[in-house]
């Protein structure tokens, strides 16, 4: 019986993983890294942890480039990005939060984003509320793709990975879910489901209105 709903946030709560490429992207461009190179990075980063972003940014660059720098002028940029523009939430947000919270269930988060990034963005959205457990960035040691912020998610919230949902749109994202033993949705933003996604996701959908229509069927 499922009992929660875990949600990643860039990607599938936030429309943000689009700000996050840009902001990618024009580093790339002032670090002097090949523009194709970068592209083909970018699904890789996704979800992940800044610890085993710079160990791949390293592996493609070599130990002499300083990811955290690159890194860092990213991130400041992204923020003064959302303060001046906002982040628009992805469209069907409160309307899955709404029906999870008059049905019963518990309502999660599982970000790799830091806490003071991660609850400024929540709270400007007037959505934190709704959650009863979050795990954000860099609270366990092992982030996405490993298991351990699904299995906190769930430990927080009380409930069996087997009695959850996790819901995602990155690879990191998806295998971390499916490792820590939730069902596993994957909401397609940015990132488009490969081989190895298929033989992970247990459901792909286009949009939180069809994990709507989902958690639907399962009261009938």
């Amino acid at each position: 019986m499922i009992k929660a709903v875990v949600f990643d946030m860039d990607g599938v709560i936030f429309d943000s993983e689009k700000l996050y490429r840009k902001h990618w992207m024009i580093s790339a461009k002032e670090f002097g890294i090949d523009e194709n190179i970068m592209s083909t990075l970018l699904d890789k980063i996704a979800g992940a942890t800044k610890e085993r972003n710079e160990k791949l940014m390293k592996s493609y660059f070599g130990e002499d480039f300083d990811y955290m720098a690159f890194r860092e002028l990213t991130m400041n940029r992204m923020d003064e990005d959302v303060r001046e523009n906002g982040v628009a939430l992805k469209p069907g947000v409160k309307e899955l939060f709404n029906y999870l919270k008059t049905h019963g269930y518990l309502i999660g988060l599982a970000t790799s984003t830091v806490k003071e990034r991660a609850e400024r963005n929540l709270k400007r959205a007037g959505i934190i509320s709704y959650f009863d457990g979050i795990m954000y960035g860099g609270i366990v040691a092992a982030g996405k793709p490993a298991p351990d912020i699904y299995e906190h998610a769930c430990q927080l919230l009380s409930v069996k990975p087997s009695e959850a949902i996790g819901v995602e749109d990155s690879i990191n994202g998806i295998k971390s879910s499916h490792a820590a033993g939730l069902y596993t949705i994957m909401v397609v933003d940015l990132i488009k489901p490969n081989d190895e996604v298929l033989g992970m996701a247990d459901q792909i959908y286009g949009s939180l209105f069809d994990v709507k229509d989902y958690m639907m069927s399962l009261q009938e």
